[in-house]
């Protein structure tokens, strides 16, 4: 389990300390302006673009979060609460809603999956809103986002005609949509291991259940909590959500509930994948010791007529008889035929 990154405990509320991982040499920084006749995109480093003049949603796109001077530019610029950046830069934080007289902010967990590894990896995602400007936060220099420009930039669905709150949405609902891609990776190795499982023993299988159990206890971590916040930004003011785009945020509130439901079934099948992985080690040493059972119960009488007669008594008659040697092996082959004879017949072989 990797340390985390703690601020120290008496800080002052509101002190912006960074306590994730440096991911970039300079913070890259996308500006992207639009209305439902123009659009304009921007790229810089390290610094703010300039706002063009226009009535125009600007979408400040922020990946890198090492420059606490940055974060306080975009702080005083936007008017961001104090509380809101130390959030942002402490990238541990759960799943979260706060409503501002200013606008909302909120907190999520972007999310990859490994399924070599079995190993879930978790980005934090922070998205202010306010009146016609959000700034999304992340530490990582994947675009993240593309999809959502794409559709900007094409002028796809009612996103250009829709304000601050619907760009606020549509980046949730990217984020979630991408959950349930993770779940169906998930659910791939589930079933992948459970097939393995039947099939072939392997110790490693040990491990992998243990993997699983902990991705899906981390998803449980990330997802409940999102319902929430999602629950809190579907009755925020009507001054941060307009009420033809809350429709959509109670769409996503309910795609969140599909996503627990989904958590849950896996954890209790992971639990049944565990005893599977139990019923199959002890059924094959079941196996084995029936063989070495079987095997002693044979050489049982066989034991019993070398023993008797290795015995050293001169009255033995038969042991000066010139066939005998021949007619104890005789004897003990028909043993051994009839008692394989008699296992097969009770399906114990």
């Amino acid at each position: 389990m990797s340390k985390k990154n703690r601020t120290k405990p008496g800080t002052s509320p509101g002190t912006l300390i960074f306590t994730g991982n440096k991911k970039l040499s300079e913070p890259n920084v996308t500006l992207v302006q639009y209305d439902e006749a123009d659009y304009i995109e921007r790229h810089e480093k390290n610094h703010l673009p300039s706002l063009r003049p226009g009535r125009f949603l600007n979408w400040y796109d922020i990946r890198g979060l090492h420059q606490i001077n940055l974060i306080e530019q975009i702080g005083k610029q936007f008017n961001i609460h104090q509380l809101a950046l130390e959030d942002v830069l402490d990238t541990q934080q759960r799943p979260k809603f706060e409503e501002y007289d200013n606008g909302i902010f909120i907190t999520i967990q972007a999310l990859t999956y490994d399924p070599e590894q079995i190993e879930l990896k978790t980005e934090q995602i922070s998205i202010f809103s306010g009146q016609k400007v959000v700034v999304s936060f992340q530490e990582d220099e994947n675009e993240l986002f593309i999809p959502i420009r794409e559709r900007i930039s094409a002028s796809k669905g009612r996103i250009r005609r829709r304000g601050a709150d619907y760009l606020t949405y549509a980046l949730l609902d990217l984020i979630v949509d991408n959950y349930f891609l993770i779940l169906d990776q998930v659910e791939d190795s589930i079933e992948q291991l459970e097939v393995n499982i039947v099939q072939k023993q392997d110790n490693n299988y040990k491990n992998n259940i243990h993997q699983l159990k902990i991705v899906i206890l981390k998803l449980k971590k990330i997802i409940s909590p999102l319902r929430e916040a999602v629950s809190q930004f579907s009755r925020c003011d009507e001054n941060h959500l307009d009420s033809e785009t809350s429709v959509f945020v109670r769409d996503l509130y309910d795609h969140i509930i599909q996503l627990i439901d989904m958590v849950d079934t896996y954890r209790d099948i992971i639990t049944g994948l565990q005893e599977l992985y139990l019923a199959e080690i002890s059924l094959r040493m079941n196996n084995v010791m029936q063989v070495l059972t079987i095997i002693s119960t044979i050489f049982i009488p066989l034991t019993f007529l070398v023993g008797v007669y290795g015995m050293n008594f001169d009255t033995m008659p038969e042991l000066h008889w010139s066939w005998s040697y021949y007619a104890l092996w005789a004897v003990m082959l028909a043993l051994v035929l009839f008692m394989v004879h008699y296992f097969k017949r009770k399906k114990w072989l």
